[in-house]
């Protein structure tokens, strides 16, 4: 895991949000997810430089799992260790209310 992605881990981790079970490194249809909550089939990705090199390969991940009703929100580096309350407010927001059982599709 990336210093970014341990940081938000820390964050996710053991129900803290929401009371959510949040997975590292989850494999769905054959994509490696860094974050998914299975509850509200939320993928969380958090990209780092590698990412500009792969706008696209990232864009058509993302069309495929919507398809298969996960909801994709992504953040670089620099948001989750610079802005960690605001990344965390809008994971809050797009997992949506306790008792919701999706997330938003909003994003």
């Amino acid at each position: 895991m990336t210093p970014a992605e341990i940081h938000l881990w820390e964050q996710l981790r053991r129900r803290q949000r929401l009371s959510l079970k949040f997975r590292r490194q989850h494999c769905v249809a054959g994509f490696w997810l860094d974050f998914y909550c299975h509850e509200r089939r939320l993928a969380i990705e958090v990209d780092g430089p590698v990412h500009q090199d792969q706008e696209e390969y990232d864009a058509a991940r993302t069309v495929i799992l919507n398809g298969l009703g996960i909801t994709v929100v992504r953040f670089t580096n620099e948001q989750v260790l610079n802005e960690t309350v605001a990344v965390l407010a809008r994971i809050e927001v797009v997992a949506g209310p306790p008792g919701s059982g999706r997330a938003s599709r909003k994003t």
